[in-house]
């Protein structure tokens, strides 16, 4: 993990926030700030409000961080919907409610424009992959389907940062998960790209 201060913004600033409880908007502000300081204060470290190796570390195994889960696979999917399409959080949640599921299934969407947006806490198992959601994180991006409604790779080059980002975070935090494809577990074409080789390097 880089080392974060006031004034930074991205992914990893949301990985710190959704460990802090705070909203994840992914702008290291004042709020962020003294949050840090506050959990730096009561871990016995400097309360310089920056989140270097040793803070990145008190948080990793603070009892509230992300999940007590043994996490063993991280597991990349599609919405299944047409290129282009705007599809939200709300969205697949809805489908998902109507399905019959507790909550959305997936514990990250990432949008078309590369933004990351929470889902299911990543507490609590998903349901995004029969017979693994226990120990797995379930990661949604946005698309997979081509104008014709044929599976197709429709990552933007913003979506691909976005996920390749996520997934050396929570590689991180993980570091015996496997990465997978949903492909591999279900006859489907999702995500409509080969997950397994293409981040086999993180």
């Amino acid at each position: 993990m880089r080392t974060l201060k006031i004034g930074d913004r991205g992914v990893d600033v949301q990985v710190l926030q959704r460990a802090l409880h705070l909203a994840d908007d992914g702008i290291f502000g004042k709020v962020t700030e003294d949050a840090v300081k506050t959990f730096q204060r009561t871990h016995g470290l400097t309360s310089d409000g920056i989140v270097g190796a040793k803070t990145w570390a008190a948080i990793n195994t603070a009892e509230n961080y992300w999940t007590k889960r043994k996490i063993t696979e991280i597991i990349v999917h599609c919405s299944a919907t047409k290129e282009g399409q705007a599809v939200s959080v709300a969205d697949i949640r809805k489908w998902h409610l109507q399905r019959g599921f507790a909550d959305i299934g997936y514990h990250f969407v990432v949008y078309a424009d590369g933004s990351l947006h929470n889902g299911r806490p990543i507490n609590k198992a998903g349901a995004h992959c029969v017979g693994h959601n226990a120990n797995s994180i379930g990661i949604c991006y946005v698309g997979g389907l081509d104008k014709n409604g044929k599976p197709k790779d429709t990552r933007t080059q913003a979506q691909k940062v976005a996920l390749l980002t996520l997934l050396k975070r929570l590689k991180a935090l993980y570091p015996l998960a496997t990465i997978h494809g949903h492909r591999e577990f279900a006859n489907k074409a999702c995500p409509c790209f080969d997950a397994r080789a293409e981040y086999m390097g993180i």
